[in-house]
Parts: structure tokens; C-alpha cells; sequence
């Protein structure tokens, strides 16, 4: 059945709730289509705070750089996707370059994205299913020449020849008596600065003409406005109310609070994130600089014990490490649409909660374990995690976006589900969203994005809504110590 337009006067107002990834492509999309009533509602001054993390901006979003990959094993569609947001994030850059409109604050030297690679490694010999089969279709998209597997010499020497000496052996393997090197090198992608990237579109939503609210109470949404089985705008927490034709839900991890039909598709869960501060005139400054150190990846898909991540250092001399192996949820009593109590997941930051200042004791373990092996040079130099913290995602069950209109809530649409992978389609994905609004065919809406609930007997990607007795529940899991975080601690080791 071909999908009908939510909404065809180009002068109707749009409200868009949530000033990340999701609002920022749908209102810059929007605009480029013609709309010309956009406004977007968030409750954090970004334009004050710049998407700062530390300075209490705690979204996904809000972060120092986001991993820009192509390798998707099976999932072409989505490292199609990404050739397609890597031209994006090129024309970015060159933007910033020329000059071109620069936002407050950033100068033509800036750069968004660096396409410093991304390097592969597991404690198994030679690539896992995953890998291997990101590499088969990356090398039939035609980006055959940007792989490298590191355990044939012929790879290693068209490697070298095309001038990736750094990048061959980022964890000085062949000096730790290793004799070989090992994982591959994926040329494609590396990341981007995320905050920046952030300031980029919202400033290019501006020039386009959005409005943007962005402050504590006249941005924080409070409900949705309804009349006669539909809803026509919002109410924000300064008591005002906000007509608009169309309501679009991208709150992030805070979506399936606010939205509780999401229950059963969407869950919050939280990744853990440290920070190691490599001091100013240290010669790690250089060895980790994005020109000589790629994105890493080590054991991805590896369950519990694996799918941990890191970046070069940023501009500030931040390294920054990753770990999705276990994701965590901080279970809650909510209401539901029809007044019922359930288990609910909600974020918990710094900055709503002071006392979580620290991380489970499984992701330490699992951050410790690698630097210890792969990194020794941080804790030679008695450097510790300076850092930590929570980011809260939103997971659907399948790992899918979710960008559709909300059954039973004509008039809004929720941009959702990001799952720890959308960041890097910030570009190009609210064209999906302005399609669901014009009413546009799309295969990826039809097929991947659509609202859609567990079928009998599908295994999910993710196991969601587990409530209080999950084990990953904060409610149930160890946390760190302070003294878990000194690198140089030679007793962290040995309670290993």
C-alpha cells in the first residue's frame, strides 16, 4: 500500500523534540524539502554548552568523537549507508576548509572527520566470521583496495607501500615478541569529532531556517498536546504549549520514557566510556595522534569478554576506550499510556545522579585486561583513567532504527532505536524521516525502519525489557573502584 503524506503545507509548523543526532538530520532535511515552520525543542543549551560532555551535556550525542566505519559483515545496506554519509562528511570538511558559513566558534582548520582507518583485532588467529564477510562485501562494493589483512605479507607490503607504516602495527606487536602481526586494516572510515559535528548541523539547520529552543525549562518537553483521538502539538516545562502539525520524538535514551509504546521495541541501555588523559609533552601524544594511530576495534561480536573500542587522542591529548560487551540498564517504575505500572529503563549520568562516578567492575576488568596486554606503555607511565562513564543508548530488539509514526498517537513520528551505530549516518539520516512525512516509498523505511514488534520464535539481537532481575541491571552488578583506575597499580593486576 503506498504510504500517505503526514503532512503536504509547507507551512505548517513541525516540532521536533531533541537537539541530537535524529532532530538535528530531521530538521536539516526538513528544511532542505521546502518546510519552512521547524522548530526544535531541547532542554540542553547547546549552543552555550557545544555538545560539551563535561559541560553537562549528557546525551550520546554529546561526545568527544563518534567511530565512522563501513564494516557491517551482511548488512550491506547499512555500509552502503555509510559510503553515502562518508561523501557527506567529506563536503563537511571542505566546507569548513573554504570557510564556507563557519559556526560560532570554528575556524577553517577545524576538521569533522578523519579518515585514519580502523584496525581489527582478536585473540584468535586470522578474521571471525563477521570480519571476514565485512572485508568480502566492502572488497565487492569496489573498496577492495582500502583492506589489508595483516597476516598475508602481500597485504603488508601493499600497506607500506601505500604509506600506512604507523598503522600496520598500532600495538607494537612485532616488539612485544610476537613475531607477527596480526588483525586487518580497514581503510574506510575512522571518526568524527562529535561534538563539532553536532555544532555543524545545528548551525546548518539554523542557516536553513529552523528555530531552535534550547534551554533547561522553555525547551524540556513535558507532554503532548491531544484533541479528538490525535496530537497537535506539545506543552514544555515553562507551562507553554507548542502547536504543530507534526510532532517528532528523537529524545534518544530518553525516547522510551517519554514514549511508552516503544515498550517491547525499544529499551535504554547504557555502554561504558573512560578517558586517559595523556599529559601535554609526553611522547604518547604523538605515538596516538590520529596521523599515526587508527581506530581499533578488539573482538567485535565477542560477547562479554570483547566488543570493546578506542579512538586516537583528540585535540585535547584525550584518549578515549569504549566497551559494548555488556550493556546496562538502570530498571525503573513507570506509568504506561494506560495508566498501568511497569519496569521501565532510564538514563542515570553524572549529572542526574552525582554518585555514579565510576564504572561496573566488568567493564574496568575488560578495559584493564586489553590496555595491560596491548597498551602497557599507559600504565608504564603511571597514567590512570581519568574519566568514566555511562552512555545511554537506545537499543531496539533487532538493532534496527526505528522511524515511523507511533500506533495510536496520529501525528507524531518517533526517530529512534540507534543502538550504538547511528551516529555516523548524522548526514544523511533524516532523509528517512522527511520521507516518512511526505509519505515517500523507501526500501529501507519498509524494510528495516518501520514500527514492528518481535515475531514468535525470532531470536533478538538484543535481549530487551528484562527489568530488575537482569543481570546487567545497575541494580545487580558490581562497580569499580577508584583504585581499579590507576593504570600503574600493580595489585589491580594481580586481584585479576
Amino acid at each position: 500500500m503506498t504510504p500517505q503524506p503526514l503532512l503536504t503545507d509547507k507551512n505548517a509548523p513541525i516540532v521536533i523534540v531533541g537537539a541530537g543526532i535524529f532532530g538535528l538530520s530531521s530538521a536539516i532535511h526538513l528544511a532542505q524539502r521546502g518546510f519552512e515552520n521547524i522548530t526544535v525543542f531541547d532542554k540542553q543549551p547547546y549552543h552555550e554548552t557545544l555538545y560539551d560532555f563535561d559541560r553537562g551535556c549528557d546525551a550520546a550525542s554529546a561526545d568527544c568523537n563518534k567511530i565512522i566505519r563501513a564494516a557491517y559483515g551482511h548488512e550491506t545496506w547499512y555500509q552502503n549507508l555509510t559510503f553515502e554519509a562518508i561523501q557527506n562528511w567529506t563536503a563537511w570538511n571542505d566546507s569548513l576548509a573554504r570557510g564556507d558559513d563557519l559556526p560560532p566558534g570554528m575556524t577553517t582548520k577545524d576538521r569533522i572527520y578523519v579518515n585514519c582507518g580502523n584496525y581489527h583485532i582478536g585473540d584468535e588467529k586470522g578474521m571471525n566470521g563477521f570480519e571476514d564477510l565485512s572485508v568480502k562485501n566492502i572488497t565487492a562494493a569496489g573498496y577492495g583496495h582500502t583492506q589489508y589483512l595483516l597476516t598475508d605479507p602481500r597485504d603488508v607490503a601493499r600497506a607500506r607501500r601505500d604509506g600506512l607504516n604507523a598503522a600496520i602495527d598500532p600495538f607494537n606487536l612485532l616488539h612485544k615478541g610476537q613475531g607477527r602481526l596480526s588483525g586487518h586494516l580497514d581503510m574506510v572510515g575512522g571518526f568524527v569529532y562529535a561534538d563539532k559535528a553536532c555544532r555543524f548541523a545545528l548551525h546548518k539547520a539554523q542557516s536553513l531556517g529552523v528555530k531552535f529552543i534550547l534551554d533547561p525549562t522553555a525547551g524540556q518537553f513535558s507532554s503532548f498536546i491531544e484533541e479528538n483521538g490525535a496530537v497537535t502539538g506539545i506543552k514544555t516545562s515553562d507551562g507553554k504549549t507548542h502547536r504543530a502539525a507534526v510532532v517528532i520524538l528523537a529524545c534518544g535514551g530518553w525516547t522510551p520514557t517519554l514514549l511508552p509504546e516503544l515498550d517491547g521495541l525499544c529499551e535504554t541501555t547504557a555502554g561504558s566510556v573512560a578517558m586517559i588523559q595523556i599529559p601535554e609533552g609526553s611522547p604518547l601524544r604523538e605515538r596516538f595522534s590520529p596521523d599515526r594511530f587508527p581506530v581499533w576495534h578488539y573482538k567485535m561480536r565477542g560477547g562479554a569478554n570483547g566488543s570493546l573500542y578506542g579512538f586516537p587522542i583528540d585535540e585535547r591529548g584525550v584518549m578515549k576506550l569504549g566497551y559494548r560487551g555488556t550493556k546496562y540498564t538502570n530498571p525503573t517504575l513507570a506509568t504506561t499510556s494506560d495508566k498501568k505500572t511497569t519496569i521501565r529503563s532510564t538514563p542515570i549520568t553524572a549529572y542526574t545522579r552525582p554518585s555514579i562516578h565510576t564504572l561496573p567492575a566488568k567493564s574496568i576488568q575488560v578495559i584493564r585486561g586489553f590496555l595491560d596486554k596491548y597498551l602497557p606503555e599507559l600504565g608504564a607511565a603511571n597514567l590512570k583513567i581519568t574519566t568514566t562513564r555511562l552512555c545511554w543508548y537506545t537499543d531496539s530488539f533487532d538493532n534496527h532504527f526505528v522511524i515511523d509514526s507511533v500506533p495510536g498517537k496520529a501525528g507524531v513520528i518517533v526517530a529512534t532505536g540507534g543502538s550504538g551505530h547511528a551516529f555516523k549516518f548524522l548526514p544523511i539520516i533524516g532523509r528517512f524521516v522527511a520521507d516518512r512525512v511526505e509519505g515517500r516509498e523507501s526500501d529501507m523505511l519498509e524494510r528495516f525502519f518501520k514500527w514492528r514488534s518481535l515475531n514468535p520464535g525470532e531470536k533478538p539481537h538484543n535481549f530487551i525489557m528484562q527489568g530488575k532481575d537482569s543481570p546487567n541491571s545497575l541494580l545487580n552488578v558490581r562497580m569499580s573502584d577508584e583504585r581499579d583506575l590507576d593504570l600503574g597499580d600493580e595489585g589491580y593486576r594481580a586481584k585479576l
